[in-house]
């Protein structure tokens, strides 16, 4: 095979074992995030477009392709992608599932603790010589053992969360589209996601972002959960209006929240930036080193098999995109 076998155009350098596909096709990287126009000006003569989840592949990009067979999203969600468009053209869209199901999870976790532990807090004031001793009432937590932690979305990453949930002592329950997996100790039981709201001391959400769960959690939904319960995501950010999150914390019910994903990413609203009871991560639940290597691994796959003619492996499903 020789490099006139495709052209693949990646918006960023990969992991390994992305090097691979540069000795058998055409690898483009642009090494920058492309606004929608410069992308449209970049796909006419691609086979293949490698994205990031925040890649604006729009309508106008996919007509702009005339050789394009391909869009391998690096990343489970493919919210960014017109996939209306790409299936009108018969172009593939693929993303890399099941993959970052531990790696989210543990996250998920991690960020559970900071919030209530206050571990961020707690770092901040050692580094910034704010620590003047032991107190009786320094940094007061809260315990986990014996709260409710409540799962918008027991998918994968969802159940993965409850068997770490659980670890802890906590009672878990869930609402979402997912059926409970009978016999599955670890996959939580099914309430009413108003029921879910009201008893949860810990709400994570797990959801794809869709027309039905873009802001799920509003000014509303805000209203009807439990006094001083927090809030994860390490979704997509859009399922939050971050505005409403703000003046949940200001007036109630939220006591904190901890989030990895935003609605406007890369920007963030502003008030949640000065808020010590927000938790705040890079959209960082896939980043770890194993992770990240296994999802290049799948994009690579699927790429080389529809450049030779295959069908690929790890199609995305046909959802709605959000908006």
């Amino acid at each position: 095979m020789t490099a006139a076998a495709g052209v693949v155009l990646a918006t960023r350098e990969l992991p390994e074992p992305f090097e691979t596909l540069k000795t058998d096709f055409d690898v483009r990287v642009l090494g920058f995030a492309p606004s929608e126009k410069e992308l449209a000006a970049l796909v006419p003569g691609v086979d293949a477009l490698i994205c990031l989840v925040d890649d604006p592949v729009t309508a106008d990009v996919i007509h702009a392709a005339d050789r394009l067979k391909i869009v391998a999203s690096y990343a489970v969600g493919v919210n960014q992608i017109d996939r209306t468009a790409a299936a009108a053209r018969n172009i593939w869209v693929t993303h890399t599932p099941n993959v970052l199901t531990d790696a989210t999870a543990d996250l998920t976790v991690g960020l559970l603790l900071a919030l209530s532990r206050r571990i961020v807090e707690g770092d901040r004031m050692v580094r910034t010589g704010k620590f003047a001793g032991w107190a009786p009432d320094l940094l007061l937590g809260r315990d986990l053992k014996g709260k409710v932690f409540g799962i918008v979305g027991p998918g994968r990453i969802g159940r993965a969360v409850a068997r770490r949930a659980k670890a802890f002592g906590m009672s878990v329950i869930a609402t979402g589209r997912s059926p409970r997996i009978e016999g599955d100790p670890d996959d939580p039981p099914r309430v009413s996601f108003d029921e879910l709201l009201r008893r949860s001391d810990v709400v994570s959400l797990h959801v794809p972002l869709t027309y039905e769960t873009w802001r799920l959690f509003k000014s509303e939904t805000f209203a009807k959960m439990k006094p001083g319960s927090f809030l994860i995501n390490t979704s997509r950010g859009p399922v939050i209006d971050e505005v409403a999150l703000v003046q949940a914390l200001e007036t109630g019910p939220i006591a904190g929240a901890a989030l990895d994903v935003y609605e406007n990413e890369p920007a963030i609203t502003p008030a949640l930036l000065d808020d010590d009871r927000v938790v705040l991560t890079p959209h960082a639940g896939s980043a770890t080193v194993e992770t990240r290597r296994e999802m290049a691994r799948m994009v690579v796959e699927d790429v080389r098999r529809v450049l030779t003619g295959e069908k690929p492996l790890r199609p995305a499903p046909p959802e709605k995109p959000a908006r």
